[in-house]
């Protein structure tokens, strides 16, 4: 008789990741020194995570979070409203992140939905990066936080109302 992995059967739905770019996907350009987006870089770290998680990806655009306007906002938005999913992680650029945290906890439709905001504050290819560590984080945290927009960053898990980017300790604290 085969055996069944009851992991697989017992697995809880797949969960969205949003990417929209920001620091963790930023990849030094040797011929002109410069960051830019070439491709995410999201699939490469769940591979070397080793992840069994059921993970659907979605890239929304990749874009520094400087660069992100209200229109991107709302698509973020209305990309979290439209998944089917009810647990979502976005990949996102530090220095808003929180801006957009706070668009998606004011909308009604979100608010049966875990939404986990993450990034880095070093480029996933760059070595010494924050970047595998904040998003294995943001996956975990999105499985076990009760239902509204958080941000997971340096090991801890902030409601979306209640941090800020501390840019002189290069972290994310409580307000």
């Amino acid at each position: 008789m085969p055996q069944t992995d009851l992991r697989i059967q017992n697995s809880p739905p797949p969960i969205q990741l949003f990417v929209t770019g920001g620091t963790l996907d930023k990849q030094y350009q040797t011929t002109t020194g410069e960051l830019m987006f070439p491709a995410t870089h999201l699939p490469l770290m769940l591979q070397e995570a080793n992840t069994t998680l059921a993970i659907e990806t979605t890239v929304l655009m990749q874009k520094d979070s400087l660069e992100l306007t209200d229109t991107d906002r709302e698509r973020i938005c209305q990309a979290c409203i439209d998944t089917p999913q009810h647990t979502i992680v976005i990949t996102h650029g530090t220095d808003t992140m929180v801006n957009t945290a706070l668009v998606l906890n004011q909308h009604p439709k979100l608010k049966h939905k875990t939404i986990v905001l993450t990034g880095a504050m070093r480029p996933f290819m760059l070595s010494h990066s924050d970047a595998s560590f904040n998003l294995g984080s943001a996956l975990m945290a999105v499985q076990l936080a009760s239902s509204g927009v958080y941000i997971a960053m340096n090991g801890r898990l902030f409601s979306a109302h209640q941090v800020q980017k501390n840019r002189q300790l290069g972290l994310f604290t409580e307000l």
